[in-house]
């Protein structure tokens, strides 16, 4: 059995050592190889140059020559701190520092050549030793990092590395080393004086946090000074990128922090969501600021700007940044006739501006709310004008004869089925209408699809399906058993469902609710400090859709690895921190109580034991067994009957039957919290997904 959806945080998990113990430093020893074997190669150069010296040297003094020059050339550099240097990073400084260093053990290599009673060489060949180590040293490092510039850059930055680029760079040290001007250290000279810039701390002494550091030193205009790295990397520790000292990671270094006086702590690092978030806590915790460095990125001029900036609200849940999307996904809905119904909601909306870019044959939106799909196809007709051949229909779920006009009309081979009140305190109060509009809508909705021979017609579920305890989650369990059971038949049409959690920035959804009442003044609200929910953006739910209906071939049930639920009230206070308020004391945080229907986490499977894998790591399929035919008809005529008495409890006692997993919010909740499995879930070690 193998696992998925990692839903314990693995904050325990040893992804940064404490404490870091310096393994023998490989590049350092590597750097040192390469300069014996250039001093070995200069010495035999030198030879070569002059053969006819004063006296012939015999070889044994050739050799004592040799280890008195590597002697004096090396003590020199090892008190310069020339490899504590990474030279990956290395800037002018470096360079002129190595010149120094070889200036002062080549002296005094020639010195003691001259005064120690062995033979020495012409003072010639000796120089000629110093002077081509040197130039050998130099040129090494030079390629080096250019080398390492090269490979690891995208396009933008190998076009900047051309030869005109390289040459005004070898240029400008040219002329400083000549005659101590240089553009790049007067640029540093003019910056702003340490007192009015604030000091930051880089995370990450790669070629992301380096390009960072150099861009700070060398903008007069720059707000922030670098005075350290912070990183993992054992071989980085305790030395120096671009003359900045490398800290480890660890707890202790708060001291070395604070020594440095450090205001801000800057992301600078690609790093896995857990390992982010990991950080981000850690030195949350400490009292600092911490921000994202954004770097370059290709092909973008608009967000290539370089920016230290506050973390996004979404970016702050750290999930996985998913693309589901592949060209064989595309490849299937490209020429095809696709329907979305709930076209103007969120979900529907963001469906079709991605069907819209595959190039369908034909895109139809339907939706009841006019304004809703208005917008959207303003929007639509901005974009791509002529070219996407849109059709807009203002029609309801509920009116099977509109439907039946609809499908007629346009004979939709796709059909991706959004349309559903999924409001919950607001369904618990109109239970007929989440009834009537979900569960008899979808019914329509498969209706006539098998009627009008459709391709494929793929479900948007919820989370709120699973073990519900509410109306809204009772309605789309059953929907989904309509949808399934329908699959079981000897059908042309392929039916399938699709199960995600919350989705950020829908309509309803609890990110524009605290910021509207930030912007305010507060207070913040949450209905329970306890709460956790399984977040993911309104496009990686719309893709999850378009993946897993591209691959389905009838009956499955496909389920996305959320990553780790978020506890909201940790979101209500860093949404307030990004403000730049202080949650507490800027703006209070208060707990109103639990919405009727409301449970304190979410699940996305009803039998975890019971999962699938795709051709997709991220989607899964759970092996359900649904109702034949005839249940549902049978489940319908019950829920029929529940309807025609116009009494909410009637209906929710209705649905319990229908739906044998509805139970009360206070049931679920009390057995949760009573079983362990709520503090599992907040702890981040509980998993809900394991694949057979």
């Amino acid at each position: 059995m193998g696992e998925l959806n990692r839903v314990k945080y693995e904050a325990r998990r040893e992804v940064f050592p404490e404490q870091l113990h310096h393994a023998p430093n490989l590049r350092k020893t590597k750097l040192l190889l390469y300069d014996l074997f250039v001093l070995a190669l200069s010495a035999m150069v030198s030879l070569g140059l002059y053969p006819h010296s004063q006296e012939q040297m015999q070889i044994g003094e050739i050799g004592a020559q040799f280890s008195i020059a590597a002697i004096c050339i090396f003590s020199a550099r090892y008190l310069c701190r020339i490899y504590s240097q990474v030279w990956r990073y290395s800037r002018i400084n470096s360079y002129l520092r190595l010149i120094c260093a070889d200036m002062i053990g080549g002296t005094t290599y020639i010195l003691l050549a001259i005064f120690l009673p062995i033979q020495n060489p012409s003072l010639l060949r000796m120089s000629a030793l110093v002077m081509l180590n040197l130039l050998g040293g130099l040129v090494m490092r030079f390629l080096y990092t250019w080398l390492f510039e090269i490979s690891s850059s995208s396009p933008r930055l190998r076009r900047f590395f051309s030869a005109q680029s390289m040459m005004a760079r070898c240029i400008d040290a040219t002329v400083y080393r000549a005659t101590g001007i240089s553009f790049v250290r007067e640029a540093e000279s003019k910056v702003l004086p340490e007192k009015n810039r604030i000091r930051v701390a880089i995370i990450g002494a790669g070629r992301i946090g380096a390009m960072l550091a150099e861009e700070l030193l060398t903008n007069p205009n720059a707000v922030y000074t670098p005075v350290c790295f912070i990183d993992v990397d054992k071989e980085k520790v305790g030395r120096k990128v671009m003359g900045i000292e490398v800290l480890p990671v660890w707890e202790g270094n708060k001291e070395q922090l604070n020594r440095l006086a450090v205001q801000e702590v800057v992301f600078a690092v690609n790093k896995t969501p857990e390992e982010r978030a990991l950080l981000f806590d850690r030195y949350k915790s400490m009292g600092f600021k911490v921000k994202v460095y954004t770097f370059p990125v290709e092909n973008t001029e608009e967000n290539g700007k370089r920016q230290i900036r506050e973390f996004d609200v979404e970016e702050l849940l750290f999930r996985r940044e998913v693309n589901f999307l592949d060209e064989e996904t595309c490849a299937y809905y490209r020429n095809k006739v696709v329907l979305v119904s709930g076209g103007g909601g969120s979900i529907g909306s963001e469906l079709s501006r991605q069907i819209a870019r595959v190039g369908p044959r034909q895109l139809i939106l339907l939706d009841i709310y006019e304004n809703n799909l208005y917008d959207i196809q303003q929007e639509m007709r901005l974009t791509y004008g002529n070219a996407l051949n849109l059709a807009v229909e203002v029609a309801g779920v509920r009116d099977a004869e509109q439907l039946d006009k609809v499908f007629r009309t346009y004979r939709p081979q796709v059909v991706l089925h959004a349309a559903a009140h999924k409001h919950v305190p607001l369904m618990e109060h109109n239970c007929s209408e989440a009834v009537k509009n979900n569960v008899f809508g979808t019914w329509n909705m498969v209706n006539a699809a098998e009627k009008y021979g459709v391709e494929k017609f793929i479900m948007i579920s919820t989370d709120k399906a699973v073990n519900p305890t509410n109306v809204m989650g009772a309605s789309k369990r059953l929907c989904e058993m309509i949808v399934l059971s329908r699959a079981r038949e000897q059908s042309n049409t392929s039916f399938s469902c699709t199960r995600f959690g919350n989705v950020l920035g829908s309509n309803g959804s609890v990110i524009p609710l605290f910021k509207r009442q930030i912007a305010n003044g507060g207070p913040v609200t949450v209905t329970d400090k306890r709460i956790i929910r399984y977040f993911m953006t309104i496009p990686e739910a719309s893709q999850l859709v378009l993946t897993s209906g591209a691959m389905a071939k009838s009956g499955e049930l496909f389920v996305l690895d959320m990553g780790r639920p978020v506890k909201i009230l940790d979101l209500a206070e860093n949404m307030i921190r990004l403000s730049g308020l202080e949650p507490y004391k800027d703006i209070d945080i208060v707990e109103t109580g639990l919405r009727p229907g409301e449970k304190l986490y979410e699940e996305l499977l009803i039998k975890t034991e019971e999962l699938d894998k795709t051709g997709n790591d991220m989607i899964f399929v759970e092996r359900d067994e649904p109702p034949t035919h005839k249940e549902i008809e049978e489940k319908l005529a019950v829920l029929k009957a529940a309807l025609a008495t116009e009494d909410d409890d009637v209906i929710r006692r209705a649905m319990k039957k229908v739906v044998p997993t509805y139970h009360s919010p206070k049931h679920v909740n009390e057995a949760a919290i009573a079983s362990g499995r709520y503090a599992e879930e907040v702890d981040g070690q509980g998993s809900q997904m394991a694949v057979g």
